[in-house]
């Protein structure tokens, strides 16, 4: 009997190519796999073109709920932001894709797992460590890193496609590297790879450009639930309802542009354009809310979480011991991060207009410069002595020192 491999299909030029290629040099079927996560018209006739190629069967997944529930709220929650600007669309992705890729392998008995992600970049560790974390025995095939892969260019795969009558879809299709979800759509490439170049307009395409964003500003109201959100405008809609709401209001104002030149993995530095408008939205209004929720304390400390959060994510460190702990703690965190976030948008601008917090530490006879009951101004002036007293002492050396050497000098 032959062997079985899972393949994550995502139907472009490379995945499409895999197909044939596994028959051909592991003799074994090959069941093509892909996760919808928002691709939209990305998917379509994929099971068509898929079942051309080669595979033996085809699972088309829609994961995008789970993957905002399990995945984009996790982070969201944990306000992870990776090198100060990248929201992890991709990270977050692929162990989602991972996942349903192992629950495959299992269900057919399947006894191997191929990914298309090339070894220069970080998705080939996110799929890995995936496959290590849920199932270890199943053997895994890298293409790309595998010795009897002996293409080297786009152009090598096409003749290989056209040799082998294999779709592939129109030449050139899009410009630009991309891999888009219900999150983000990632830009990379081309002149993109020249980091004095301006990411051009037509870069972007699920948003409007600044020029073309409305000339009037529009307000929105997000309620949170524990740190999830759960309405717009005083309307509750499903997670995946809201995502999308959320990606259209964003994206009309030019919402979530990001250019950033990150560090990979593996140590190599690209250049990357992200467009995550309905992210960039979440994420200013559920750090909105958590400043007048959270104490001093656990706000910073929840800071210094969020970055080593973000890195672990990143490295698609995802099924770990270490994640699923900070998950708990970001969890007690969350437990009074309920309210309401109103924000202005307006020219890429997302401008904070107004918090309402169920558990607020905000209060305004405290806040105020009028004395309350609450606080007596002339305590503070004991608290700076004792606060400052490990300041004065070095303050007080520092002088004995200063007048010690103008002595010396004047001798």
């Amino acid at each position: 009997m032959k062997e079985k491999a899972v393949l994550a299909y995502s139907g472009g030029l490379d995945t499409s190519i895999m197909i044939p290629w596994l028959k051909e040099h592991y003799k074994c079927d090959v069941i093509a796999m892909c996760a919808d996560l928002g691709q939209e018209s990305e998917l379509e006739g994929l099971k068509e073109k898929a079942l051309k190629s080669g595979a033996s069967k085809v699972f088309i997944e829609d994961l995008r709920s789970e993957f905002i529930t399990d995945y984009i709220y996790p982070v969201l929650k944990a306000g992870a932001i990776y090198e100060r600007a990248y929201l992890l669309g991709t990270s977050f992705a692929r162990p989602l894709i991972a996942k349903r890729q192992v629950e495959i392998a299992q269900q057919e008995g399947a006894t191997m797992l191929v990914h298309g992600a090339t070894g220069k970049g970080t998705d080939q560790v996110r799929f890995e460590l995936a496959y290590m974390g849920l199932d270890p025995s199943l053997k895994v095939i890298a293409p790309w890193k595998d010795a009897l892969w002996t293409f080297r260019s786009r152009e090598d795969l096409v003749t290989y496609a056209e040799v082998n009558n294999i779709p592939v879809g129109p030449p050139n299709a899009k410009k630009y590297s991309e891999d888009r979800n219900i999150w983000h759509i990632s830009h990379e490439g081309e002149d993109l790879e020249n980091p004095e170049n301006e990411a051009p307009d037509d870069v972007f395409s699920i948003s409007n450009t600044l020029l073309n964003a409305p000339n009037e500003p529009e307000y929105i109201t997000i309620h949170f639930e524990e740190g999830i959100p759960t309405q717009l405008n005083n309307q509750k809609l499903t997670p995946l309802a809201l995502m999308q709401s959320l990606n259209e209001l964003g994206g009309k104002h030019a919402v979530g542009h990001v250019d950033i030149v990150e560090n990979r993995l593996v140590g190599i530095k690209t250049r990357g354009v992200y467009e995550t408008p309905g992210g960039t939205l979440l994420y200013a209004a559920h750090r909105h809310l958590e400043s007048v929720v959270l104490d001093r304390d656990t706000l910073h400390f929840k800071d210094h979480l969020s970055t080593e959060y973000a890195t672990l994510v990143y490295d698609g460190k995802w099924f770990t011991p270490l994640r699923y702990a900070m998950d708990q703690f970001v969890n007690v965190t969350q437990q009074f991060i309920t309210g309401n976030v109103t924000l202005k948008l307006y020219k890429g601008n997302v401008v904070p207009a107004g918090i309402k917090a169920n558990k607020s530490l905000y209060f305004k006879e405290l806040s105020s410069f009028k004395d309350s009951d609450m606080y007596d101004q002339k305590d503070a002036k004991g608290f700076i002595q004792l606060f400052g007293l490990s300041v004065k002492m070095n303050g007080l050396l520092y002088q004995d020192k200063m007048n010690m050497k103008n002595r010396e000098n004047n001798e």
